[in-house]
């Protein structure tokens, strides 16, 4: 008991202690800014200039990423609603007309000597070109419902045709549908299959080239582009 009390004492002490030396410290501090103010107040003035302009760039920096933000969800929205209105287009197509309108998309985007089928029994490639650099391209087409997707049955069929019966250097599989199923994006993704969703067809038919898309594969929309387990 004792020396807990001690230890209490001590601790008194040493807080007072504190206490002295703290207004004894301020004070000095005020007898000197107050002798030496014709040096200090420049000082001051310079401290606070910085903190005000600090702080209104702070502020304006804030507004600027802001506005920024706010400009590039309004020019995604734009873009999105642009897209759709080509598509409305689109969806207006016969299959026929569609399978020509890929076509004609990839002749605008340099393609060379493409075809297009136009019949049953293609196993495939209802449109078949060269790209620029001179890889061959085949494209499946599946003209369908917006609210459907793309099942595994109609890749796995693109996937057994696509190379060993064309043999394809870039395969693309067409939709007007906004997804492919999980298991049709993962088998598209590990056979190197380029599959283009609705998203990725209407930037397409807005003018974004063939060969920027083609590595985006089932991204931007749709299904996630990550293949399952």
């Amino acid at each position: 008991m004792a020396a807990r009390r001690r230890r209490r004492r001590l601790k008194k002490r040493t807080r007072r202690q504190l206490q002295v030396w703290g207004a004894v410290a301020a004070l000095f501090a005020v007898v000197w800014v107050a002798r030496n103010w014709s040096v200090v107040w420049p000082v001051l003035v310079a401290v606070l200039a910085t903190a005000v302009v600090g702080g209104a760039s702070w502020i304006l920096l804030r507004a600027h990423r802001h506005a920024v933000g706010q400009d590039r969800a309004w020019r995604a929205q734009e873009e999105a609603r642009a897209r759709e209105l080509s598509m409305a287009e689109v969806d207006a197509l016969s299959w026929q007309e569609f399978e020509r309108y890929i076509a004609e998309l990839c002749r605008r985007d340099g393609c060379r000597d493409v075809v297009v089928s136009g019949k049953s029994g293609d196993l495939g490639a209802d449109v078949v070109g060269y790209l620029a650099d001179g890889r061959k391209l085949v494209v499946q087409v599946k003209k369908y419902a917006p609210h459907r997707s793309v099942s595994s049955q109609d890749m796995q069929k693109f996937v057994g045709t696509a190379r060993l019966e064309h043999g394809a250097d870039v395969a693309l599989f067409v939709t007007t549908c906004r997804s492919f199923t999980k298991a049709a994006l993962g088998l598209a993704l590990r056979q190197d299959i380029v599959a283009m969703h609705r998203d990725l067809l209407g930037a397409w038919v807005k003018g974004a080239h063939l060969e920027t898309l083609i590595p985006l594969n089932g991204s931007g929309g749709g299904t996630r582009r990550r293949p399952p387990a």
